[in-house]
């Protein structure tokens, strides 16, 4: 019984952090990281030697190091030499940066499956190389790449919980906190997996529908 009532009486302390902090960031974060990801794409896919070179040793750092590291760099790094950030931008900065290196190898690999027929055809209704990956190439692509986006805006939203290593108030550091008060660790970390569970979830079943929705237009 006295589980049941610290469960129930610790659900929303969990969830409100994770609507109010998680889902915000995880929202901005990966919105972030796809214009990066886009931008980081179009570069190597147009062969633009000098900045496809920059853009490889990005991809290369940044998934080559954990993500925990880069965190803890960008906040507890940055301000021995004068840059100090809050915790939440800090962790927007890095997720962003670090799915974005993701996103941009997921979205390159689309990019380059788009017919090259199609391409040419552009050129030969009088399009600029800008107005047929807009209008042509890009749509397909994203296209084709949807399904790898949703998964890592799936990872993501668990991903989030590493924040809490940078005082982000998310989810995970709330239910430390309650941990330590009361130190029932197996009920509430169970609750906390059932949370994130439901999130993932929500975005599952809207990942499956979008996809149903654009194979219908496909067809």
């Amino acid at each position: 019984m006295k589980i049941i009532n610290l469960l129930t009486d610790s659900f929303l302390k969990i969830l409100l952090p994770g609507i109010r902090v998680t889902i915000p960031l995880t929202v901005i974060s990966f919105s972030l990281a796809m214009v990066i990801g886009i931008l980081v794409a179009f570069v190597q896919f147009a062969n633009i030697r000098v900045l496809k070179q920059l853009a490889r040793f990005y991809i290369w750092v940044i998934r080559g190091t954990p993500l925990l590291i880069q965190l803890f760099v960008v906040f507890y790094g940055l301000p021995s030499v004068g840059v100090i950030i809050d915790p939440f931008p800090a962790a927007v900065i890095v997720f962003s940066i670090n799915e974005g290196a993701y996103s941009a190898e997921t979205i390159r690999g689309a990019l380059e499956a788009v017919p090259k027929g199609q391409i040419e055809a552009g050129y030969c209704s009088g399009l600029n190389f800008v107005q047929i990956m807009w209008h042509i190439v890009l749509p397909q692509a994203l296209r084709m790449a949807f399904p790898s986006l949703a998964n890592a805006l799936i990872a993501m939203v668990k991903s989030t919980s590493l924040a809490a290593n940078i005082t982000v108030m998310e989810m995970f550091m709330v239910t430390q906190q309650i941990v330590a008060r009361t130190y029932e660790a197996l009920a509430l970390y169970l609750e906390l997996a059932f949370i994130y569970l439901m999130f993932s979830t929500v975005l599952t079943r809207l990942q499956t529908y979008l996809e149903k929705r654009m194979n219908t237009r496909g067809a």
